[in-house]
């Protein structure tokens, strides 16, 4: 047993990385997101919060809040909204360097946003087709100077569904994230957040596209146990697909995640899998845990943690940034997927008190946050 405070937060961390080039690198769609700002649902407000949004975006901006380099890479127009893209990006410490500009009439992907309240549901309704990042094509990117000090290298299945979205022949992305293999350094990890949006294509074209992309490319995996059931009809332990389908499946031991993790391993040959788990109790309050699994070691979050929610939008692209943060500084082996399990979840409790989706987070507080949780507690650590 391994008490969590000794994997907090260093200052040393930063010290690891003299150089400013960006060591994680996220490539995705930036979206243009329309809240109502007061109150009122979105056919009749006429006042709108307008923020940004997207997957990958706030995983970059997590990285790079918490101090480690870090670079974004899209396709936005040249006009406002598109530069308001970029200097976000920049005031949080995310390098830009390797935007694609499309023209100014070119279309930005939005989201039209309500928050939900018990009983009632958030819904969210994209409006991303023929949207410029979707269009980002191979060729575009200078992959080789974009990749040159990347140790990871994320995007997500939002990413690949746009081109189904959009009716596309060609899926314009999956070709720049070939263009982005061919070019990436040898010792530049794949990392993947499953992430399906049915709201963008079908299970049956997701599954054809994403299974090679999962067995030929990726070293780590950010799933749910739900995801793996629905797409390959894999169990979780003792719990079959069909019962976790169903909503049948009760806790979770730790047994059941790590055969649960192995099997994925065994399948796709991936490094690590982390496996995230949201308890929904209501709209407002939510517990969250996470586990991860490298081929011998195996950690998980010290218990279920509670946490207010005012918007869960980008609250696990949080999680994922921390989880990035402990592999960066500690590798792939027991300490670094222990570090990252426990700053992906202060991470991601802090998130989700925020407002909109970007992680505007700062070290000392996610650091303030784990020592509190280490008082009393121990992680599950197993080999």
């Amino acid at each position: 047993m391994t008490e969590p405070r000794a994997f907090e937060i260093e200052k040393d961390d930063l010290q690891k990385f003299a150089r400013a080039d960006p060591i994680f690198v996220a490539l995705g769609e930036v979206m243009v997101r329309d809240t109502p700002a007061d109150l009122e649902r979105p056919e009749r407000t006429r006042l709108v919060h307008l923020s940004m949004a997207g997957s990958e975006y706030s995983v970059a901006l997590g990285v790079a809040r918490l101090g480690l380099p870090s670079a974004y890479v899209t396709r936005v127009p040249d006009n406002p909204y598109g530069r308001a893209v970029q200097n976000i990006a920049r005031e949080n410490g995310v390098n830009t360097d390797h935007f694609v500009w499309a023209h100014k009439t070119d279309l930005m992907g939005r989201m039209i946003c309500e928050l939900g309240r018990t009983p009632r549901q958030d819904t969210v309704v994209y409006q991303r087709k023929f949207s410029a990042a979707s269009q980002l094509d191979a060729g575009m990117v200078d992959w080789r100077n974009a990749l040159k000090f990347a140790r990871i290298f994320h995007t997500t299945g939002i990413t690949f569904g746009l081109a189904a979205h959009s009716n596309y022949e060609p899926n314009y992305n999956l070709a720049a994230f070939k263009d982005a293999i061919a070019h990436k350094p040898a010792d530049c990890l794949v990392a993947l957040d499953w992430n399906y949006r049915s709201t963008l294509w079908l299970l049956d074209d997701a599954r054809t596209t994403m299974t090679p992309i999962l067995g030929d490319d990726v070293d780590i995996l950010i799933t749910t146990v739900f995801d793996m059931a629905q797409f390959y009809g894999l169990g979780c332990g003792k719990f079959s697909a069909a019962q976790i389908l169903a909503g049948q499946a009760g806790d979770f031991a730790d047994d059941d995640l790590r055969r649960f993790a192995q099997e994925i391993q065994t399948r796709f040959n991936v490094k690590v899998v982390a496996i995230t788990l949201r308890h929904a109790d209501s709209f407002e309050q939510h517990r969250w845990e996470a586990a991860a699994a490298n081929a011998n070691d195996f950690c998980r979050s010290p218990a279920p943690r509670p946490m207010s929610i005012s918007d869960r939008l980008g609250g696990g692209d949080a999680w994922t940034a921390g989880f990035y943060y402990g592999i960066l500084t500690e590798g792939l082996g027991q300490t670094g997927i222990t570090k990252g399990v426990l700053v992906g979840d202060a991470c991601t409790r802090l998130k989700h008190t925020l407002m909109f989706d970007l992680p505007i987070l700062d070290r000392a507080e996610v650091s303030a946050l784990m020592n509190e949780d280490a008082s009393g507690s121990h992680v599950r650590i197993s080999r």
